[in-house]
């Protein structure tokens, strides 16, 4: 009872938290507004490593392939095939995630096969050879130079303004963050679960785990390919800087700095790194030596990331004594024989 409880205050803790994001950022500047849209658009990629890491125990280095193949997909759609405007642009949404899912069916393949570090090394390798199509394929990706997108959609919402579109990027973050709360919930979530604590255990119990993940692979690289299609629009330009190993990297390690397995970590984490790039890179020079600091005194002092506090906080308190118990302990030391 006391658990269901607390579930139901952390949902509505969510619920408070968008409700407030949602009119507060609108009132606070184009830059904010821009920060938070960028912010959300990236947020979907975190979370998408997020089921895969957290509630599945892999380790994809290879995020940014659907991430980049999505707004790929979206800028020549857009520029050179004069498609994504008006009505078509919801098309260019689906076809954003059937290619994600389509690439991550194709490389899920070849990775799943492997567990721990060779999981990792056979995702970056796998997400190295879309970096290396999108730099070499100039006729069709520009190249180095990348794509220049001439202006946003327009289908009876005005999105060249930016407070309208963060509004539909932010409806598109928060029904990614329901459909993926719902499928970590349900049944075939829970099989994740414990996939990523036992897997032995799960194929005693007649699960077919490789399945499991392979479909858990599929489903990450859909929400990587929706990312790739709000970045292109949000950013403007589509370079292979969308698709550099960089781009996995920020999202994973988004994901350990707000908590690995709880979804409301990787938006955290996306909103933390967001936040002190552009803040701390108006500061310093040097800002990355300071996101690598965050970095490493969170995975050394908060393995659990920053949503474990509340936790490592009660265990703490709970472990202390109180000041009457510390009597009485005192008391009965010093009344028994030396």
């Amino acid at each position: 009872m006391t658990r269901m409880t607390g579930q139901k205050a952390k949902i509505l803790a969510v619920i408070v938290a968008l409700l407030a994001l949602l009119y507060i950022v609108p009132h606070s500047g184009s830059f904010v507004v821009l920060l938070a849209t960028r912010a959300m658009a990236f947020a979907i990629l975190a979370m998408s490593v997020d089921l895969l890491l957290g509630f599945t125990g892999l380790s994809s280095m290879g995020q940014a392939a659907y991430f980049g193949v999505g707004a790929y997909l979206t800028a020549v759609l857009a520029t050179k095939l004069q498609f994504g405007l008006g009505w078509d642009f919801w098309i260019v949404v689906l076809l954003g995630i059937l290619i994600g899912s389509a690439l991550a069916a194709l490389f899920g393949l070849f990775a799943i096969r492997a567990t721990g570090v060779y999981f990792l090394m056979i995702t970056l390798a796998l997400g190295q050879c879309v970096w290396g199509l999108a730099y070499r394929w100039n006729s069709l990706t520009g190249g180095d130079n990348g794509i220049n997108m001439t202006g946003r959609p327009n289908f009876g919402l005005d999105l060249s303004d930016d407070v309208t579109f963060f509004y539909l990027v932010f409806a598109f973050f928060a029904a990614s963050l329901f459909m993926l709360y719902v499928l970590v919930r349900s049944p075939f979530g829970r099989s994740l679960e414990g996939i990523r604590e036992r897997e032995l255990r799960m194929q005693i119990l007649g699960y077919n785990t490789w399945l499991h993940k392979y479909i858990a692979f599929i489903i990450a690289g859909g929400f990587g390919g929706l990312s790739g299609v709000l970045w292109a629009h949000t950013n403007g330009h589509v370079s292979p800087e969308t698709v550099v190993l960089t781009t996995s990297v920020d999202s994973l390690l988004m994901v350990v700095l707000g908590g690995a397995g709880t979804l409301v970590g990787a938006i955290l984490g996306a909103g933390i790194v967001f936040g002190l790039r552009e803040y701390l890179s108006t500061l310093v020079p040097w800002w990355q030596y300071v996101l690598g600091g965050v970095y490493v005194l969170t995975i050394l002092y908060l393995p659990m990331g920053l949503m474990g506090i509340p936790a490592l906080l009660r265990q703490r308190f709970k472990g202390r004594p109180t000041e009457a118990s510390a009597k009485i302990a005192t008391k009965e030391l010093a009344s028994k024989p030396s």
